[in-house]
């Protein structure tokens, strides 16, 4: 962690990093000055050249494109040709997909500007330009600092308060933990039980039962031990942790605690993505709270043991999404994952036992500790048992994230979202991020939960549900996802480099009329490969978005 957090130091101060910052660095820190070099050129947040007054980032992948993202590119690029202080960028999801099309300005998120494409070009040439009628006057801005950039609550207005949080005020905080503190055994006994009569899995992605990952990395006998909050969630469509950081950081604190005392860590960390820096502030507060309230340090709540929480902020990449390779950026290396077995949860950071848990995992272990299994499993609906946050992006009047009941069917998160924007018809949607296969129009009916998904032919995934009416081209978005997943591919083993480079081709020449339709059937095969012989998840999804409206939304892909 500390070279990397010295590169994103010095870009900070600087704006970039140069081969003579980079020859300095490797002087002080007595590192090689390719391993440097190796670190740069891997991580996207790194520059390596000047960067102009503003930086203007658009957000390219399916929530932004089906938001017209390309259309505002091209008129940000006209209306500002000739700006040599500005430039303009398309990038992978910056986690705004309910604000599509999403805009960061100097990697700040630009909000209060509506989800029309005039409105929020407007937007980024007033704040560049400062033009008449913004505070301020007339004449370009002379900087760009980081909080200039508006900041708004990006979840639908006047929620109620989250079920998930037992408590009414803030000095009720951290009881929870507080009363459980005493006796270290019973806490961790309690945890594993508790998790495990409600069934509660991981939340990231993977679905692991959490009772049985607490349990198997309190028995290992090797010390230290961490406990590592993966708050990098940088899939297209996938927003939910950023609002549970933003809303309740307490309880992903309070969780990450319990996961301490649970397996007899003394350190937390949290992984956050670069491009939630917002979030970060609400959660730095929160940790700050916590510190002074005796929940963190030496006597963390009065339990005889020290831990502490830090933040680390991703220098960037949808792969360090993967426990393994981030593990390896937190060792200061190219965030490439690892083979597996072993798992971290026995051979982690360091070589250390290392538990990995999502900000979401976190927030709801705390609830269900404080209420008990049974009111967990009473949460649910229609034979499911507890509750889930799930973001709601695309063709939709109201999205954002919302805490529904686990067996809420997708119609009614639909309504709940304010229904289909512009009464469009209703023709697929992805249930769980673009990782998840596309399901047509009559699954909607289908309860937003682990095995009712898996029935369907899909999965629950990272709880992202992307919209999709009639208005849109469904091979122009399948390409699409597959070509973010062929972006964001590391390149360290060669079935995923060259074969979603290939899947990206083979699509674009349908696209584009070059090559018939009727050679969408040399996917498949592709995809059986990639599945079998990819190192990571990365790899093995690569073609799911293809493949499964092949199988299950034939009628949305071209004919001949």
């Amino acid at each position: 962690m500390k070279l990397l957090r010295e590169l994103i130091r010095i870009q900070h101060e600087r704006g970039y990093l140069d081969d003579a910052t980079l020859r300095e660095v490797s002087k002080q820190q007595r590192v090689p000055l390719y391993q440097l070099e190796g670190l740069v050129s891997f991580y996207p947040h790194f520059r390596r050249t000047p960067q102009p007054q503003f930086s203007v980032h658009v957000c390219r992948d399916v929530s932004c494109a089906m938001g017209s993202c390309s259309k505002l590119s091209a008129e940000l690029r006209s209306r500002l040709q000739g700006r040599s202080d500005v430039e303009i960028r398309e990038v992978s999801c910056i986690g705004r997909c309910d604000s599509a099309p999403a805009v960061s300005i100097n990697e700040e998120p630009l909000t209060n500007c509506g989800r029309n494409v005039d409105e929020v070009l407007q937007a980024v040439l007033n704040f560049t330009l400062n033009l008449p009628g913004e505070p301020g006057g007339v004449g370009r801005r002379t900087a760009a600092r980081r909080d200039e950039v508006p900041v708004r609550e990006l979840t639908p207005s006047g929620s109620p308060k989250r079920r998930v949080d037992p408590y009414d005020s803030a000095e009720t905080r951290y009881s929870t933990v507080t009363l459980l503190a005493a006796n270290l055994d019973d806490l961790a006994a309690q945890c594993i039980d508790r998790f495990t009569a409600a069934g509660l899995r991981g939340m990231g992605g993977a679905g692991f039962p959490t009772g049985r990952k607490w349990q198997l990395v309190r028995g290992e006998p090797a010390s230290p031990k961490y406990v590592i909050c993966n708050a990098d969630e940088s899939e297209p469509g996938t927003f939910k942790d950023r609002q549970i950081l933003s809303e309740l950081p307490h309880l992903v604190i309070e969780g990450m605690l319990l996961a301490a005392l649970t397996i007899g860590a003394e350190q937390g960390i949290v992984f956050l993505r670069h491009e939630y820096g917002p979030e970060q502030k609400s959660l730095e507060a929160a940790l700050n709270e916590a510190r002074q309230g005796g929940v963190l340090g030496a006597n963390a709540a009065g339990s005889g043991r020290a831990f502490d929480i830090e933040v680390f902020v991703s220098p960037g990449g949808y792969i360090l999404g993967e426990e393994t390779a981030l593990l390896e950026c937190l060792e200061d290396k190219r965030g490439e994952p690892r083979n597996k077995p072993p798992y971290p949860g026995t051979y982690g950071l360091w070589g250390q036992p290392t538990l990995i848990n999502n900000v979401e995992t976190f927030a709801l272990a705390t609830a269900i500790i404080h209420h008990g299994a049974d009111w967990w499993k009473a949460q649910g609906t229609r034979g499911c048992t507890g509750l889930k946050f799930v973001s709601i992006s695309g063709d939709v009047n109201a999205p954002g994230v919302y805490e529904i009941p686990v067996g809420t069917t997708v119609r009614e998160l639909i309504g709940l979202a304010g229904g289909m924007r512009d009464g469009a018809a209703l023709q697929a949607f992805l249930p769980g991020g673009a990782s998840s296969n596309f399901l047509p129009a009559d699954k909607v009916d289908t309860p937003l939960d682990f095995d009712a998904m898996k029935a369907a032919g899909s999965m629950l995934g990272t709880g992202a549900v992307i919209v999709i009416s009639d208005r849109h081209k469904l091979l122009d978005l399948a390409t699409n996802i597959v070509r973010f997943f062929r972006n964001e591919s590391c390149g360290k083993c060669v079935p995923c480099r060259m074969g979603s480079q290939k899947a990206v081709e083979v699509l674009e020449e349908i696209a584009g009329g070059t090559r018939p339709a009727s050679e969408l059937s040399l996917l498949p095969e592709l995809g059986e490969t990639l599945e079998q012989t990819s190192i990571c998840g990365l790899g093995q999804v690569v073609l799911n978005p293809i493949l499964s409206l092949m199988r299950n939304v034939p009628g949305g892909l071209p004919n001949g």
